[in-house]
C-alpha cells in the first residue's frame, strides 16, 4: 500500500500472500463477469433502450414506457418470462413479502426447504409478531425442512414433506446469519427436480446476493419465481432503492396485483425520476458484482493467512457475494467491524457499536460507509453478537477500496492484540 493508510508489516505481508493465492479465483470471476456483462448489454440492445425511456412520469404513471421497457430488459438479463422492477419496493423483505402475499392464498401451505429463513422475514411469515397481518394471520400455514448437520439440503426430507399438499416451496439462496453453504443454481435445479417429480407447488427463490454471481439465474434451473433487492447486486450500486420479481408471467401478474391492487397491477406506479438510475444500475451490475466477489475472495484469503476459518474458502466456487469469517469471540468481531469502518468512503469518522436492531433476537454490529443507506452491494460487514461470533461481509463498488477496508479490519484486530 501507499502512504495513505498505515498498515503493520504483518498485515501487509499476509495481504501480499493472500493476493497471490487468490489469482486463480480472480480469473474465474472475471470470466463470469465478462459473460454476464455481454448478456446484459445484449438485453439493452434488444429492447432498444434510448433517452426517451428515462423520462419522468408522475401521478398514476399510465403509459410509462421506460418502466415497462426496464421490466423487459431485466427479464432478458435474468432469463425470465416476465419481471417487475420498481423503486417503490422498499427493501428485499418488502419485495419478498409482495411475492409471497401475491401468490399464496388462505389455506395454502408454504414449505421452506432451506431451514429457518433470514430473521427479517419471520414476521412476514408469522413466526413472530402475532396479529401484525402476517401470512399466518391470513390463514397460510408454514412448514420447513431443516438442513442436514453439514448444512446441506435434506432431499429425502423434502420428498417426505411433499407427501402433503404444498402450495409453495421456498428456497433461500444465501446463507443469512448462518454458516451453511449458499446455494448455486445447480443446487436449486436439484431441489426443483425433486419438487416437480412429486408436486405442482410453485418454487420461489429468495435470490438476494446471488444475482450475476453465476452465468445463469434460478429461473433457468426450475425456479418459477425469484425476487431480490436493488440495493444489493442488481442495482449495481447506483439504484437508490427498489426491488424486483422475475419468473413465470402468470405469477408475476399475481405479484403485480399485490404490489398495487387487483385490476390495476403494473399499469400504475410512476417512475418519479428514478428510472435512469435503475437502468444504469442494472447495466453496471455484472461488473460491480465481480468487484464484490473479488473483495470477498481477498478477505477469505487474507484471514486464512492469519489463521482463521472462513466460509466459503478463498478457492471455493461461490453462489453469492457473502463472505463469513469465524472470528471466535465478540471482541475480535467488534474490532473487525470498527476497523472496516475506517476504510469506508462515507462515515469513516464514526465507530459502529452493537445495538438492538429491530427484527433480530440479539444485538447486532454493522460497519457500512455507503453512498446509499443500507446498500449491501457497497462494502459492509455485520454480525449478531452470538455464537459462533462470525462476521458476514459483502459488497464493494470497486476491489481496490474493498481490499483496503478488509486490510484495515485485520489491522484493527492486530492493533488490539486479538490476532490469532
Amino acid at each position: 500500500m501507499n502512504s495513505f493508510f498505515k498498515v503493520d508489516e504483518t498485515i501487509a505481508r499476509a495481504s501480499q500472500k493472500a493476493m497471490e493465492a487468490a489469482s486463480a479465483s480472480f480469473a474465474q470471476i472475471d470470466a463470469v463477469r465478462a459473460y454476464n456483462q455481454e448478456k446484459v448489454l445484449a438485453a439493452f440492445v434488444k429492447n432498444s433502450v434510448n433517452e426517451s425511456h428515462f423520462t419522468e412520469s408522475t401521478g398514476y404513471g399510465y403509459g410509462d414506457r421506460g418502466r415497462d421497457v426496464l421490466d423487459q430488459v431485466l427479464s432478458d438479463s435474468l432469463g425470465a418470462e416476465d419481471s417487475l422492477i420498481r423503486h417503490s419496493m422498499t427493501c428485499g423483505t418488502h419485495t419478498l413479502g409482495i411475492a409471497l402475499f401475491g401468490m399464496l392464498r388462505p389455506g395454502d401451505t408454504m414449505l421452506c426447504v432451506t431451514g429457518t429463513p433470514y430473521d427479517t422475514i419471520h414476521s412476514v411469515i408469522g413466526l413472530t409478531g402475532s396479529g401484525m397481518g402476517s401470512l399466518k394471520d391470513f390463514g397460510v400455514t408454514y412448514k420447513q425442512v431443516d438442513l442436514l448437520l453439514d448444512g446441506k439440503v435434506d432431499y429425502e426430507g423434502i420428498e417426505k414433506a411433499l407427501e402433503e399438499k404444498i402450495a409453495m416451496v421456498y428456497i433461500q439462496r444465501s446463507r443469512g446469519y448462518s454458516l451453511r453453504p449458499s446455494l448455486g443454481v445447480d443446487d436449486i435445479e436439484k431441489i426443483a427436480q425433486v419438487v416437480k417429480n412429486k408436486s405442482d407447488a410453485v418454487i420461489m427463490v429468495d435470490n438476494c446476493y446471488g444475482e450475476f454471481v453465476e452465468r445463469t439465474e434460478p429461473v433457468s434451473h426450475g425456479a418459477d419465481i425469484i425476487a431480490g433487492s436493488l440495493i444489493k447486486n442488481p442495482g449495481g450500486g447506483i439504484a437508490k432503492c427498489g426491488g424486483y420479481i422475475s419468473g413465470r408471467a402468470d405469477l408475476v401478474e399475481k405479484c403485480a396485483y399485490r404490489m398495487t391492487v387487483p385490476g390495476l397491477g403494473r399499469e400504475v406506479g410512476p417512475s418519479l425520476g428514478q428510472i435512469r438510475s435503475m437502468f444504469m444500475g442494472l447495466f453496471n451490475a455484472p461488473h460491480i458484482v465481480g468487484e464484490a466477489l473479488k473483495t470477498a475472495v481477498f478477505a477469505a484469503s487474507l484471514f486464512e493467512q492469519l489463521g482463521y476459518d472462513t466460509t466459503p474458502k478463498s478457492n471455493e466456487k461461490r453462489a453469492d457475494i457473502i463472505q463469513a469469517l469465524k472470528l471466535r469471540n465478540p471482541e475480535t468481531l467488534i474490532a473487525f467491524c470498527q476497523g472496516m469502518q475506517k476504510g469506508a468512503p462515507i462515515d469513516s469518522n464514526v465507530s459502529p457499536e452493537p445495538w438492538d436492531m429491530p427484527g433480530y433476537d440479539s444485538q447486532v454490529i454493522m460497519s457500512a460507509g455507503a453512498f446509499t443507506g443500507g446498500s449491501s452491494i457497497e462494502l459492509s460487514s455485520d454480525a449478531p453478537l452470538r455464537e459462533p461470533f462470525a462476521v458476514w461481509m459483502q459488497g464493494s463498488l470497486n476491489f481496490d477500496s474493498g481490499k483496503i477496508g478488509v486490510m484495515l479490519a485485520a489491522q484493527e484486530i492486530y492493533r488490539r492484540g486479538l490476532l490469532g
